[in-house]
């Protein structure tokens, strides 16, 4: 029986939600305008399939939307150079603290990041 494993994925945003958004401008306080507009997620599926059901603004079957607006809305493309090393997670717990890591290092890195 396989385990599900957990990835994290990156998606480059347009740089229209740092101005149009005041969650996301008030979460990156640090952003100069420098680097890119990021979200960070962690998903059991492929980040491509991923990046597709945010787009599309994706419910579950129960009529749940489980994608994020702000990708949905700022989305451009997956940041492969940005995930690809990072191993995947058996634990889905491991995999949302590591989301969070992930996004803050990023932040100090000069991105501006958004995740959940």
């Amino acid at each position: 029986m396989s385990k599900v494993q957990y990835t994290i994925c990156v998606i480059e945003l347009s740089k229209r939600v740092f101005t149009e958004n005041a969650k996301f401008r008030n979460a990156n306080p640090q952003f100069n305008g420098v680097l890119e507009c990021l979200y960070v997620g962690m998903t059991s599926k492929s980040p491509k399939e991923r990046f597709l059901q945010h787009k599309s603004g994706y419910r579950n079957k129960k009529g749940y939307k489980i994608s994020s607006n702000i990708v949905e809305k700022y989305g451009t493309y997956l940041r492969p150079s940005l995930y690809n090393h990072i191993d995947p997670f058996f634990n889905r717990a491991e995999a949302l603290v590591a989301e969070e890591q992930i996004s803050l290092e990023l932040r100090r890195e000069g991105y501006a990041v958004w995740f959940n």
